[in-house]
């Protein structure tokens, strides 16, 4: 008899997490610890933060009269605690959107729409993920649209379930999808605009190859999720999250394909859903909202749907609360994964690490550099995700270093935009990634498998890519 095969699995997310809050805390007694000194800064979309000053770096004593920077065991438990308060909006925003979701769902209009949708679309629904990826990718490439996605993923699971595909396919939609626009941005404020403000580059010269960007790596990300869908929907036994989707069709109320047909309130609900999307949509590109607008625009569709339905205050209420159990999972998850940045900030670990960076680039050839640069920023970007955190912390120390090797800067911002996107796909101190996952009950180890061979593919493009922007 053959023995059975042994599958290899990455921990829990919780235990991930935890243990690299761990790591990072013993990296904080064996690295050098220092800081640079650091200058206000007000970035193209109005928002206040600092850059560091080039040429101040100085290392720091680990252990004086007033403080010891070495991470010990009581500074990692209560780093969950210090991630959460960090990242007390994105929590917030998390909770109060499930909430809203759990009086929605519990109105069945959802449910009953997305099934006459599917069945409308008959064998054609696939071409659903081309349309919304591209939609996505747009957003994300022009006005940095990240966040955001976080209240699709409840509907997105529930139209992947009816069109018979996984909840795997809604996350490549609609973070790759997003991540996809992230890489190959055009014009994002947060991104390509800041670190070329920061870098003090004049216009946005390599404008035309980083739209060929945006659409190689669009292209890459639809292709690859219509492959995966596909072999979802012709054999659901290969998906790797079979299991784990039971579970998830009766958290978001999908059942099964005898649907009675719409009641007018349904459609009442529904166009209530639209006209939330569109205010905002205009509330982000006309005013500049972010999360606290949003959530409290959800939480107003999530009431009026209530009444619509005929719900009374405390069935809404009760219905909220079983939201907002399903979403404490992703909002843990958030605090945790900011825990990682608390203690590698706190223990002042990451300065140093740009230091030595800077250093080593400073004296590579110039046919090397700007793959280099790409793979300093993979690396950089497992400790600061963010990408505005990222380029204010990088783009003052690494931008004079395109001036020593002959490259022009636009071209470092390119390397440093394709680098923190990519790593962002595969990396499990990235927030906003491990929310879609803890929403779609997908391990992270099962993400990565499935999304190893698109990065291993795109990789190299990004390469490529920076090389060919040092011609121009």
């Amino acid at each position: 008899m053959t023995a059975p095969t042994r599958q290899w699995l990455l921990p829990h997310t919780y235990v991930l997490l935890f243990a690299l809050i761990a790591f990072v805390a013993v990296l904080t007694w064996i690295l050098p610890s220092g800081s640079f000194e650091r200058e206000a800064f007000t970035t193209p979309a109005g928002q206040e933060t600092t850059t560091v000053i080039p040429g101040t770096f100085a290392p720091v004593e680990k252990v004086t009269a007033e403080r010891d920077l070495r991470q010990g065991i009581f500074d990692v438990l209560s780093a969950p605690a210090e991630g959460i308060v960090h990242a007390a909006d994105v929590v917030a925003f998390v909770l109060v959107l499930g909430g809203a979701f759990g009086i929605i769902t519990r109105t069945g209009a959802l449910d009953r729409g997305l099934h006459a949708l599917a069945n409308s679309l008959a064998d054609k629904g696939i071409l659903v993920i081309p349309i919304m990826m591209a939609l996505l990718s747009l957003g994300g490439s022009t006005f940095g649209m990240s966040e955001e996605i976080i209240a699709l993923y409840p509907v997105v699971i529930s139209l992947m379930f009816v069109l018979r595909f996984d909840s795997m396919t809604a996350v490549l939609i609609l973070f790759l999808g997003t991540q996809a626009g992230y890489i190959g941005a055009t014009i994002s404020p947060f991104s390509v605009t800041l670190a070329q403000a920061i870098a003090e580059i004049p216009g946005n010269p390599l404008l035309g190859l980083r739209a060929v960007a945006w659409v190689v790596f669009t292209g890459l990300a639809i292709a690859y999720t219509m492959w995966y869908a596909h072999r979802v929907r012709r054999d659901p036994g290969v998906s790797p999250v079979a299991a784990s989707d039971q579970t998830l069709r009766e958290i978001f109320a999908v059942g099964s394909d005898d649907h009675p047909g719409f009641h007018g309130r349904d459609r009442f609900i529904l166009a209530a859903f639209v006209l939330t999307l569109a205010i905002i949509s205009w509330g982000l590109l006309a005013h500049g909202w972010y999360m606290a607008e949003i959530a409290a625009a959800f939480l107003a569709l999530g009431v009026f749907a209530g009444i619509a339905a005929g719900m009374s205050p405390s069935a809404m209420a009760e219905h909220f609360v079983e939201g907002l159990k399903e979403f404490v999972y992703a909002a843990f998850v958030i605090g945790l994964a900011r825990g990682i940045l608390v203690i590698a900030e706190t223990g002042m670990i990451v300065d140093p690490l740009l230091d030595s960076l800077g250093q080593w680039l400073a004296n590579i050839p110039t046919w090397a550099f700007t793959t280099l640069v790409l793979l300093a920023n993979n690396i950089i970007t497992f400790f600061v995700p963010s990408s505005s955190g990222e380029a204010a912390l990088t783009m003052p120390v690494l931008a004079p270093l395109a001036d020593l090797v002959g490259v022009q800067r636009d071209s470092l911002v390119l390397a440093y935009q394709f680098g923190n996107g990519l790593t962002n796909l595969v990396s499990p101190t990235n927030g906003l990634l491990l929310a879609g996952l803890a929403i779609t009950r997908i391990r992270f180890s099962q993400w990565f498998r499935v999304i190893l061979p698109w990065f291993l593919l795109a990789w190299p493009v990004a390469a490529v890519l920076t090389a060919v922007s040092t011609t121009l």
